[in-house]
């Protein structure tokens, strides 16, 4: 008779946590192993956006909600062409599908994609010890065979270096300009078109969302998307009516290394600027603010943000590990919005000038629809400019 040992599925995958800690699960997806850093996110809707969210960049995210993979993955739902997040860990395994739209399962879809899953983990415990030991670096590994250096895991894990200090905006931004014309998907239509002319904006790419490109369609903007290297000149060659600066990656000081003048520079032309995630930090470091690295956090679609300069309260989608440290918001900069949780910044805007930004993602609709009104007051404010030119 077989003992208890026996019938159990054997480990095929193991999460190795720089403090010695190893989870050790059902490995999906591609096989290997990946270094980085853990965060968890409670969405319960999402998990391929999340996947391919450029903002994900060197981190492997645990999903706190159990039912990972139940609706399949489908192209449509891609925020870039490849998932960015270097892995997932998850309680169940992934089923198959059953959701209409999918055209493939989150197994076969990480495995096209390399890259690694692990289910069958007790995620509870493991986002406790995220929450009171900060974001841990870890390994994470897939064997088929079941067979894992724990020892040489660790190390890796020890040995990474982490996000701090780490640009990672040019590896996840497009390497030439495009055109943009895609609108917000609606039924029964799908994603549609948008045509003639529009207000013409340059979106710099940090790893810009595609839904966020979208946005800026649907409210009438005529896009044109540049490099995260972009200079002040290439920016203001195209004549822009405004200039908005895409969520991303990394530690946002050292992409001000090179993003910072840029923005100064286009800050001096008194154009609108509008920017969404490390572009809201981005826009703060020019103006003479800090980013400071976050213990945890926030990741997820349910955080509440308060809109300081009317009250209203908005449900958002969060996906950040810095913060701008409102402490160091120079004179004539204000904070507008604030996170009910734990009372970081998440929206700056400059006094008497159309120039401000949020640290959530308003193109995400957790709300569903709470936060679409930032996407308008750009294009409000590119609209008030261009009247009073024409007078």
């Amino acid at each position: 008779m077989p003992t208890h040992s026996e019938t159990q599925p054997k480990p095929t995958a193991c999460l190795a946590l720089a403090d010695g800690s190893v989870f050790f699960g059902h490995g999906f997806g591609a096989t290997g192993e990946t270094v980085a850093e853990l965060v968890f996110n409670t969405a319960m809707t999402g998990y391929q956006e999340i996947m391919t969210d450029p903002s994900y960049a060197g981190q492997v995210v645990t999903f706190t909600f159990p039912h990972i993979g139940i609706v399949g993955t489908t192209p449509e739902d891609d925020e870039t062409a490849d998932p960015v997040a270097a892995g997932m860990v998850v309680k169940w395994d992934p089923t198959e599908p059953s959701n209409w739209r999918a055209k493939d399962d989150l197994t076969h879809w990480l495995a096209a994609k390399g890259r690694i899953g692990i289910g069958g983990v007790d995620t509870r415990r493991l986002t406790r010890a995220i929450r009171q030991q900060g974001s841990p670096h870890v390994t994470i590994s897939h064997n088929p065979d079941g067979v894992f250096d724990i020892g040489a895991l660790v190390a890796k894990a020890r040995a990474w270096k982490g996000l701090v200090g780490l640009d990672l905006a040019k590896g996840v931004s497009c390497t030439q300009s495009y055109r943009w014309d895609e609108m917000r998907w609606a039924w029964p239509d799908g994603y549609t078109r948008r045509e003639g002319a529009g207000l013409r904006v340059v979106a710099i790419d940090y790893g810009a969302k595609r839904n966020i490109l979208r946005c800026l369609a649907s409210v009438g903007c005529e896009v044109t998307v540049l490099p995260a290297t972009a200079t002040a000149a290439d920016v203001l060659a195209l004549n822009p009516e405004g200039v908005f600066l895409s969520n991303g990656p990394g530690d946002p000081a050292a992409t001000g290394s090179y993003a910072v003048p840029m923005i100064q520079g286009v800050l001096a032309s008194e154009l609108p600027v509008f920017g969404i995630c490390l572009g809201h930090q981005m826009l703060a470091l020019a103006l003479g603010a800090r980013t400071v690295k976050m213990n945890h956090g926030h990741h997820g679609a349910n955080h509440p943000v308060k809109d300081v300069t009317t009250g209203k309260v908005e449900i958002t989608s969060m996906n950040h590990g810095f913060t701008v440290d409102s402490q160091t918001l120079p004179k004539g900069v204000i904070e507008t919005h604030v996170s009910l949780f734990d009372g970081s910044n998440c929206g700056i805007a400059v006094e008497g000038k159309p120039i401000f930004s949020v640290q959530h993602h308003p193109e995400a609709s957790p709300g569903p629809q709470d936060s679409f009104y930032l996407f308008e007051r750009f294009a409000a404010a590119m609209q008030a400019r261009r009247a009073n030119n024409s007078n």
